[in-house]
């Protein structure tokens, strides 16, 4: 992608008439587009190199310098421009079709930017930087189920008490344009905006962090006054206390329920599925899961058997379908199964593990998989469980 896209958008660019469609864009996108833009260009004038990297008076962005790179790479950014208005004017005409076809579309977003963003390059005050823009603390989440390190994710953290005294003006920008792009918007890592866990950027390990106070009801109220109407889903996963409980229920939003959590053998669980409220979204896994043919065969023997019974399954049935329909079965409003559960497909298929930064995220669905057998099954499955 990276070697042979950029020559045929340059050329595509270079047969590009402005239209009033580019125009309306521009202005719609302004907010952020702008500074993208720069930050691209700028991103390509040096090599690729983190902003971090780049000379004192860029990286601090000193008006001056600012304005005379944008002169001198004004038909770059015009270029990156150009490749803005194409994405988003592709994504609406399929998402116009996806409507027709009455299929509502997710949108995930993360609750932290990378560091080497044009969004923190450019808004350096709403971030936990120092007087240099270097990290004051980085992100990530204690030591837990995924990984007993816990998970460095090393992304800068949020000025939460200045992004409050605007009313959190960047935040609600930012979930407004998801809201033009999603019919349903995921706030991603839903417990960080209760209390969050920061770690000193020289630490190896998460292991080290500690909890800080996140911006709780503020924030919720800043996006439910700003956003309108919004439908949102709240990725209630993790080290949950009550704390995250109450506020994940003063936001109304839908919590996840995810199966892969669910049989543990002593019946506490509280995603075991008739355990389930209606305002809840029911998962069998998430892309941090294995898929869920490679989960039943990996449960211990105890696991096994407490499903099973839970389940009402013979021998002979399959423990992975027999999960599945269980949770298309659930009070949860939603159900979502990922593709490679509906193919039974086993590890070769896992989107993501945790914690390991390569080799991730290159499943795709084959040719022919999702063939009309399938649909026949999902169909009727659908009607069993009045979906």
């Amino acid at each position: 992608m990276y070697e042979n896209r950029p020559p045929l958008l340059r050329k595509a660019f270079a047969r590009f008439t402005p239209k009033e469609d580019y125009q309306a864009f521009l202005a719609r996108a302004r907010f952020w587009l702008e500074d993208y833009v720069l930050f691209q260009a700028l991103k390509e004038h040096f090599g690729g190199l983190p902003w971090s990297q780049w000379p004192e008076d860029i990286r601090l962005r000193d008006p001056e310098a600012l304005a005379r790179c944008s002169a001198l790479l004004s038909e770059q950014m015009d270029f990156h421009r150009f490749v803005q208005f194409e994405f988003f004017t592709q994504w609406e005409a399929l998402r116009a079709y996806a409507r027709r076809q009455g299929i509502q579309i997710i949108g995930d977003v993360p609750l932290y930017p990378p560091l080497d963003a044009a969004d923190v390059w450019a808004n350096p005050h709403l971030f936990q930087l120092d007087e240099n823009r270097r990290p004051a603390w980085v992100a990530g989440v204690p030591p837990d189920y995924f990984s007993p390190e816990g998970q460095l994710w090393g992304n800068p953290i949020y000025d939460w008490e200045r992004m409050e005294a605007d009313g959190f003006a960047w935040w609600v920008s930012r979930i407004r344009w998801a809201g033009t792009l999603f019919d349903t918007v995921r706030i991603d890592h839903f417990r960080g905006l209760e209390s969050y866990w920061a770690v000193p950027p020289e630490a190896q390990s998460a292991a080290g962090g500690q909890w800080r106070t996140g911006p709780g009801r503020a924030f919720v109220d800043a996006l439910k006054q700003g956003c309108g109407s919004m439908d949102f889903i709240a990725e209630d996963l993790g080290f949950l206390t009550p704390e995250v409980r109450a506020l994940q229920k003063y936001t109304g939003w839908p919590g996840m329920k995810v199966l892969n959590f669910a049989f543990s053998p002593d019946g506490s669980s509280p995603y075991l599925p008739g355990k389930y409220e209606e305002n809840a979204v029911c998962y069998t896994g998430t892309h941090d899961n294995m898929t869920l043919a490679q989960w039943t065969e990996e449960m211990t023997p105890e696991e096994q058997v407490f499903a099973r019974r839970y389940l009402k399954l013979k021998k002979t049935d399959s423990l992975s379908d027999g999960i599945l329909r269980a949770g298309m079965a659930s009070r949860a409003n939603r159900f979502l199964c990922p593709m490679q559960d509906w193919l039974g497909l086993g590890p070769e298929a896992r989107m993501n593990t945790p914690g390991l930064g390569e080799g991730w995220w290159r499943w795709r669905m084959q040719p022919g998989a999702a063939d009309k057998a399938l649909a026949e099954k999902i169909k009727a499955l659908t009607r069993r469980c009045g979906r």
